[in-house]
């Protein structure tokens, strides 16, 4: 990838300050309820404490302070979780920047450091130098190892490089590896799967894949809005009215290009949108009143058919309403099908990533983005200013 990463680093007696991504979800007594987030930052920290470092000083954000101290924004439950992980002793510091913080990371016996959340701080958001300069200033190396906020230009992530040699985790590298290849070299047949309710959402993921794709294939509630675009009726589906020109518009360049976009031959409907709904299967066409929830039955089989062949699929975005269990079906039969196959598998993070942690299938696809928006934006083509700010090879 061009830039330095932990394997081209000398840790040795030196203090590491080190960007995590424990933005992690939990339940109204603070109990972390998935913890994916701070398990896949493990082996970066386990290589820079094996690798001789003196300390490992992490920092993170966690939710939506807006530069105010909110208490249950604390990173203080990642803490206790992280000690229980690492099977070693961590600091926990109640700030992020200042004299005593600096005093208390030189005086610590741990060797492995916990920041308070940097959002805490109005400052960190706005990539705001002198904030930049501080957190620098208590480590003598960065490495980047959040890449759920590396489309962000951030005081953590892209600041801190302007005054520390920085190079890129593991997890970092490894999401770059793929995501990268991916976007500049898959291997062929190379299938795009595109869910998730909104069009305008995945429009720059679709023009720089289109070219690159064999095929797209498209679910969730922005096939619907391809659908109407072609003249079908969709009853009271998900429509994204102002996009139907933008729809009716890649539609024409995929023929242009020869390419393939598959959209839903059958569909779940429901009359309203409940756990319990009574539903049923209908066709192309969707009756007046009815709303599309899943595909249907055909539309799996003719999913997997085109999916059969393929040696690199990237997914972004659930074929249905998946949180609900009677309209997952189609999201899991998917995905069962993907981890069967012969293939560079990789996963899209946001409700991707849930539906394959759902389905209990992590282990048996190629790579899971642990980035929404990031991995939405490095499909896109873009450059993400948390990588680009590491230092060159």
């Amino acid at each position: 990838m061009g830039k330095l990463t932990i394997k081209d680093i000398d840790f040795r007696g030196k203090v590491v300050l080190m960007r995590a991504d424990f933005n992690v979800p939990q339940d109204k007594d603070l109990k972390i309820t998935d913890d994916t987030r701070i398990r896949a930052t493990l082996p970066t920290a386990k290589y820079i404490l094996e690798n001789g470092a003196k300390k490992l000083v992490l920092m993170s954000h966690l939710g939506r302070p807006d530069g105010k101290v909110v208490e249950k924004y604390s990173l203080k439950p990642v803490a206790i979780r992280l000690k229980e992980l690492l099977g070693e002793d961590v600091l926990f510091l109640n700030d992020c920047i200042g004299e005593n913080i600096k005093q208390s990371i030189q005086a610590a016996k741990e060797r492995v450091i916990l920041l308070e959340n940097l959002r805490f701080h109005a400052q960190e958001e706005a990539n705001d130098a002198d904030f930049a300069k501080q957190l620098a200033s208590l480590g003598e190396i960065f490495v980047n190892d959040a890449f759920g906020t590396a489309h962000r230009a951030h005081a953590s992530t892209e600041g801190v490089t302007h005054f520390l040699k920085s190079a890129a985790g593991l997890l970092l590298e490894k999401e770059i590896r793929y995501l990268g290849g991916a976007v500049t070299n898959p291997a062929k047949p190379f299938m795009v799967i595109l869910g998730g309710a909104k069009v305008s959402d995945k429009i720059g993921m679709i023009e720089n894949l289109l070219p690159k794709a064999d095929a797209i294939i498209v679910g969730g509630g922005m096939a619907y809005t391809f659908l109407k675009a072609q003249g079908k009726p969709i009853g009271n589906s998900k429509l994204e009215k102002d996009k139907l020109d933008l729809a009716k518009s890649i539609l024409n360049q995929a023929r242009e290009q020869n390419k393939e976009i598959i959209l839903p031959i059958d569909n779940v409907v429901v009359e309203v949108i409940d756990a319990n709904a009574k539903s049923q299967i209908v066709g192309e066409d969707i009756p007046d009143g009815k709303i599309a929830v899943d595909i249907g039955p055909k539309t799996i089989e003719l999913f997997n058919e085109k999916l059969k062949g393929a040696k690199t699929i990237v997914w972004n975005g659930p074929l249905g309403i998946f949180e609900m269990d009677a309209f997952s079906k189609g999201t899991k039969e998917v995905a069962d099908f993907i981890a069967g196959l012969n293939c560079t598998s990789i996963i899209g993070g946001g409700d991707t990533a849930a539906a394959i942690a759902k389905f209990k299938l992590e282990s048996r696809m190629t790579h899971i983005s642990t980035g929404g928006g990031a991995s939405l934006e490095y499909l896109e083509g873009k450059v993400l200013p948390g990588v680009a700010a590491l230092t060159e090879k």
